[in-house]
C-alpha cells in the first residue's frame, strides 16, 4: 500500500495524482490518497479505479492532530500495514501577500504545512510502516532547498524572494535525512530519499507556461517509490540525476 499525500490544496490534479495514478497503473500498488478536501481526495481515487486499478482515499489536515490520527486510524483499520509513504503535501506563498498579513504569519504558515505537518504525518505512520517487509519514505521536495543552490547565482529563481519556502524545503530535506537513519535502525532495508519534480505546470506554481507536465515531474517520484531491494536510500535528485544538498 501506497499512502501518497497529495497537495494541501488542488488534490484532483498536479503531481499527486499524476505519481497516484502511475503507481496504481503501472506497479500495482493499491494508493491510498491522503488530501485535505475530502471530496477531492475522494474524487481522484474514483478517476484511478474507474481506469481499472485499486485506490481509496482519507481526509488528511496536517495543520490538526486530529485529523492526522484519524487517517492513521484507518489506514491501520484497513490494511494494517503501510508499505511506502509519500510526502507530497507543500504550499508556496511567499509573493502570494493576499494570504498572509505578517513576516510571523507567512512563516508559520509555511513551515507548519512543508515541515511540522509532515514531521507529525510521518511519525504517526511509522508503527505501520515498520510493519513492513522493506519500507520506504519519498519526500518531494525542491531544487530551492539545496544549500548549494542557493549559493549558484545563474539559477533561474536565484533573484525570486521565496526565503519562507526555501527554508521550509531545506527543512524538509534534513527530516528526510533523520527518517532514513530511523528506517535503517528497522533492520529491514527502509529507505528515506528526497526527489524534486522541477518545475512543473500546476497549481502550486500558478500554472506556469514553461513548465513540465505533471507526468514528467512524477517520473522519479515513481520510479522511487517503486523501487525494489536494491534501490537507493539518502539521495535527493531529480529525473536527470543527482542534486548537491
Amino acid at each position: 500500500m501506497v499512502f501518497n499525500i497529495m497537495e494541501a490544496t488542488c488534490a484532483n490534479q498536479g503531481i499527486g495524482l499524476a505519481t497516484a495514478k502511475a503507481l496504481a497503473r503501472d506497479h500495482g500498488h493499491h494508493v491510498i490518497i491522503g488530501s485535505r478536501n475530502a471530496d477531492a481526495g475522494n474524487k481522484a481515487a474514483e478517476e484511478i479505479r474507474v481506469a481499472g486499478h485499486s485506490a481509496s482515499s482519507v481526509q488528511l489536515d496536517l495543520a490538526s492532530d486530529d485529523s492526522i490520527a484519524a487517517a492513521v486510524k484507518t489506514v491501520e483499520k484497513e490494511f494494517g500495514k503501510l508499505d511506502v509513504l509519500i510526502n507530497n503535501a507543500g504550499i508556496l506563498i511567499d509573493t502570494k501577500t493576499d494570504l498572509w498579513t505578517t513576516t510571523r504569519d507567512l512563516y508559520t504558515q509555511t513551515l507548519t504545512t512543508n515541515v511540522i505537518g509532515t514531521a507529525c504525518v510521518t511519525d504517526a505512520l511509522l508503527p505501520l510502516l515498520r510493519k513492513s517487509s522493506r519500507p520506504n519514505l519519498v519526500f518531494v521536495s525542491s531544487r530551492m532547498g539545496s544549500l548549494h543552490q542557493a549559493t549558484v547565482k545563474d539559477t533561474p529563481f536565484y533573484p525570486v524572494d521565496y526565503k519562507a519556502y526555501d527554508a521550509s524545503k531545506a527543512a524538509f530535506n534534513i527530516l528526510a535525512l533523520n527518517y532514513a537513519r530511523i528506517v535503517e535502525e528497522w533492520g529491514t532495508g527502509g529507505r528515506s530519499n528526497v526527489v524534486c519534480p522541477q518545475l512543473v505546470k500546476t497549481g502550486l506554481t500558478g500554472f506556469i507556461e514553461y513548465g513540465i507536465t505533471p507526468e514528467e515531474g512524477a517520473e522519479r517520484i515513481v520510479e522511487i517509490a517503486a523501487q525494489g531491494e536494491n534501490g537507493v536510500n539518502r539521495t535527493f535528485s531529480d529525473r536527470h540525476g543527482e542534486i548537491a544538498w
